[in-house]
Formats: structure tokens, sequence, C-alpha cells
């Protein structure tokens, strides 16, 4: 059977592994495919019911559970958008995404709907809870009527942000999600008897569509934390559903790599020597991998990482651990896989070649670096924005192929190195093109350092670091009363530790504590327009001083 549309493969797998357990819950209960048929029905009853017809919009605010997967198939098979909303926009957002996206149904989970306005609730056909699939607020319009969906009509729109005064809301085929089926089985097929513990958030286009879609069109189980992947929460997920497949993001292996294998193994100069020692290191790294694979599980075939930019010291542990680690290149817009190999196939530093039915080129080509920004040609590549033809022309070259907005290079078989975002690159005083992604990872690498970024201050490079304060504290523990004294001098390690590793025009020339977290994005990734703001308004402050005198 061929399947181009979420219609024919929710309905494919609904019969095919009818007995089989489709998703679970972590502690809890079990959702055969059976059963799952049974709950599409009941949801799209409901929507009928409150006058929705195929083309509506319908907004899914929910925490990860088994019914979250029961309601986007219910939407998308019915010929209805599903507009997936990221849990940790704030209220204002919601209530903007809501409204842009021209929904007139939404799906929530409990603790989520106290941020949705009173106004926006009342704007709505009909709300629902993902916990039961109850009715919590209806406003009927008439009666609707389900729809069958065809390849090229839309059936998701994603939005990437909330706050701008044109939201991006990226919207992705029937055509595009299921080619993603057949991207991800050339990197590594699953089969019925795979589980997967799925951790990341379900609105994010990189779990919805490996991490749900694929497992559930190969009949394989999927089963869900009810809480973030903390250690506590994580650790005893790990030991009852001993995953065969995980998904995660570099800060999840990042962390258990400085915390569990660096701190130990540099905690002190002779540990530190010996570590530096190559087959030693090699020999380490193979035993914490061993227990590492026994701590998730010991059944664990594929370890998936994207989302970001994997440490390279992290990816050089994964490696002589031997942990089946794989790390995939995409976006939203692309729904997402660009690029990716199998663990049997990684190479260090890169994400893999093209993945089948995708290509990739370089566009303005550094004659020097023989870097450029990454253009695809994908059949998972989006419409567009959603009512933003502006953004959508500027996404796309003039012979159609996506934007990435990313700097890469190729090495001689094709593999793809990732150097950073194009709009984060900073030249420098030759026009150097430097990349602060880069000097991230060696200043992540810093078991001190808990996470960093760098900006330009005056035509030099400053490292804003946020310091683990764990590993302080154990580092300082006799020395708390000239804790800041310590720090400073813990700075100048840290820039010449840096210095050390990078390349001369990538070196930094001052080291600032932040002793906040840094703001994140609701994908995580850190706002750095803000503090590179914070350097302009200090410069320019300075500045005025001097002019002052």
């Amino acid at each position: 059977m061929t399947i181009q549309t979420l219609y024919d493969l929710a309905h494919n797998s609904v019969k095919e592994f009818a007995s089989k357990i489709a998703f679970s819950m972590v502690h809890g209960e079990d959702v055969t495919y059976a059963e799952v048929g049974k709950r599409i029905e009941k949801v799209q009853e409901i929507l009928v019911k409150a006058g929705l017809k195929q083309g509506d919009k319908v907004a899914l605010l929910s925490s990860n559970m088994p019914n979250w997967g029961v309601c986007y198939f219910a939407i998308t098979s019915a010929g209805m958008v599903a507009v997936p909303i990221l849990p940790d926009f704030s209220g204002e957002e919601l209530d903007m995404i809501i409204k842009h996206s021209e929904a007139k149904a939404l799906f929530v989970s409990d603790r989520l709907f106290s941020k949705i306005s009173k106004e926006t609730v009342s704007t709505l056909n009909v709300v629902m809870r993902t916990k039961n699939l109850g009715v919590i607020s209806e406003h009927s319009s008439g009666e609707g009527a389900l729809g069958i969906p065809r390849p090229d009509d839309v059936a998701v729109i994603i939005y990437t942000s909330g706050t701008t005064s044109k939201p991006k809301g990226v919207m992705l085929t029937h055509k595009a999600l299921t080619a993603q089926v057949k991207i991800s089985a050339s990197i590594f097929p699953l089969n019925p008897d795979d589980i997967c513990l799925s951790v990341l958030p379900l609105s994010h286009t990189y779990e919805c569509s490996i991490g749900m879609i694929y497992p559930f069109s190969m009949g394989a189980r999927v089963s869900y934390l009810d809480r973030p992947p903390t250690a506590s929460a994580l650790m005893p997920a790990l030991k009852e559903v001993r995953p065969s497949v995980m998904l995660i993001v570099p800060l999840v292996i990042e962390k258990i790599y400085r915390h569990q294998v660096l701190a130990r193994f540099t905690a002190n100069k002779m540990w530190t020597a010996i570590y530096g020692i190559g087959f030693m290191r090699r020999f380490f790294h193979r035993l914490a991998g061993k227990k590492l694979l026994k701590i998730f599980g010991g059944r664990l075939r594929f370890l998936g990482i994207g989302g970001a930019k994997l440490d390279k010291g992290a990816e050089n542990f994964l490696n002589e651990a031997k942990i089946p680690y794989a790390i995939g290149y995409g976006l939203t817009e692309t729904a997402p896989l660009l690029a990716g190999a199998p663990p049997s196939d990684t190479r260090l530093g890169s994400t893999g070649p093209a993945v089948p039915m995708v290509k990739l080129r370089l566009e303005n080509i550094n004659p020097e670096t023989h870097q450029g920004e990454i253009v695809a040609l994908s059949p998972s590549t989006m419409v567009g924005y959603y009512k933003n033809p502006e953004a959508t022309a500027e996404a796309f070259t003039k012979d159609g192929w996506f934007r990435t907005g990313d700097l890469g290079e190729f090495d001689k078989d094709g593999y793809l190195f990732i150097k950073g975002r194009l709009k984060n690159m900073i030249i420098g005083p030759a026009g150097e093109n430097i990349y602060p992604e880069d000097i991230e990872c060696v200043l992540n690498s810093h078991v001190c350092i808990a996470d960093s970024l760098v900006t330009e201050k005056e035509g030099h490079l400053v490292a804003l670091v946020h310091f683990n304060a764990e590993e302080l504290e154990r580092k300082f523990y006799d020395l708390k009363e000239d804790l800041e004294n310590k720090k400073e001098e813990l700075k100048k390690d840290i820039m010449d530790f840096v210095n050390s590793k990078v390349n001369r025009f990538s070196r930094i020339s001052e080291v600032v504590e932040e002793k906040e977290e840094f703001v994140r994005t609701p994908t995580h990734k850190i706002r750095r327009f803000l503090y590179n703001k914070k350097k302009e308004a200090s410069a320019t402050e300075q500045k005025d001083k001097k002019q002052n005198r």
C-alpha cells in the first residue's frame, strides 16, 4: 500500500497492528492500536458535532501522553489541519497563535488550560481535554463533516515563534510528513518489536515526525514521561521501559558526559594526566559506555541526537564508548530530516550526508573556507509560512530550493559539517568568518561551565558563561568565603583553555559570568539577541562616559 497521507497511515496501522500497544505512559496506561482507532473516531464525532469540516484548523496544546497522538491523527485524518503548539509559549503568545491560525477548536492538557484567556476560549467552537477527551466548553455552529485529505493538502501548521508581528507558521503537507517515514526508515529501520521512550515535546517536529509518526507507521510502541526528563524522572523510566530507540537533544548527553564522565576523570591532577593518555581515555570511555548502556536498559540500538550542535568532546565519548548514536540535521520547515547517517556510518563532527530523496548544496561559498549557506531540495519542505508571503519568498532561492540559514561544508564523501547560523556569524577584524557556536562548544566542554554564549564587544570576542554550581561547590568546597576571587582565577583558566583549542581569530578576550541561566526560546535555544543588545548597550554606555570626561 502506498501511503501519502496521514489518513492512509493511521488507518493502515490501526488495521495491521490492532492488538499491539501503540502508546503508553511510564507507570501508566497502555493503549493498543485498535483503541487508538476507537478514540480517533470519538474525537472526530465531537469535532463534526461542533461544526468543523475539512480544512478547518484545530490547535493542540498538551504535554506528552497517548491522547496527544490520538488527537493529532484524528485531526489530520479528517482532512482538518492540526496546529501543535509548544507548551513553553507565554499566555499572550498562545492567544496570538490561536488567533493567527484561525483555529476553531482546541485540545488542551489540564495544566496548560489556565494559560489560555477566556476571550480566546469564547471564540472556539469546542475545547477538549487531552487527558480524557472530555469537552470543556462548546459553542456549536451547526453540523460539520469529515473529509479525506489529499497528499498536497496542508496537514499541520507549526509556529516557530509567537512574539513577532507576523508569526511564522510552517505549513507542512501530508506528502511532506509521510515522506519522512521513508527517509527515517533509510537511516534506522524500525520493527513492531521496538520500544521507544519519548522525552521531547511532541509539538517539536523532530519528536512528532521521527518519534511518533514513524514508529506508529511501523507498529512500534512509544512510551511517554509525564514530567520533564530530569535525572530523578529519567532513571526509573529507563529501568521500566528499557527502550530500544530513543531521541534526545545534545544537552542531555552533554550533561551526562560533563558531570558523570569528565568530572570524574579530571577530579585531580593525577587522573587528568592519566585521562590525557589516548589509549587510557578510550579504555575509560569503553567502561563508561557499558555502564551507560546498562542504565538505558540494556537493549538500546539507536540513540538519535538532533535539534542543536553536539559538543565535540561529548560526541568523541559516544564514539569511543561504542554507543549506537546517530546525529541528524533538519529544520521544522523540512519536517525535519535533511541529513543523517546510521550509527555504523557516523563521522565525528558531521551530521552525515544528505538523506535519500533530499538534495543539498551550498550557496555563496567562501573561496577560502569552502563554506556556504546550506540550501535544500526535499519532498518534505514546507509549502510556506501561513499568511506570510514575504517570509515565504525570502525562504527560497530563485530555483525553488529552501534556504536553511545554516553555514556548512561538505567533505569529499559528501558528509555535511555544520558551522553555525548565518545570522550568528561574526566578521573578524581582517574579514575572517568567526562561528560563535564552535567556540561555545569548546567553552561548554569545560567541566565548570553549564552554558555559554560568545558575543562581540568593540571588535573583541567576549564569552558569557553560566557556571555549573555543583561543580564549583565541589571544586571550592573549603573556600566558600573566597569564592569570588576563585571565580576570577577560573575565568583566566577558562580563557587559556579555550584559546589553546581555537584558531587565532576565534580567541576570546574576556570571560564574563552570567549569574542567571540564559533566557531561552520555547525550542530551548538561547535568545542571542538579548545578550547582543546588552553588550551593545554596555559599549555605548562606556563610550558616553569617555566622551563626558
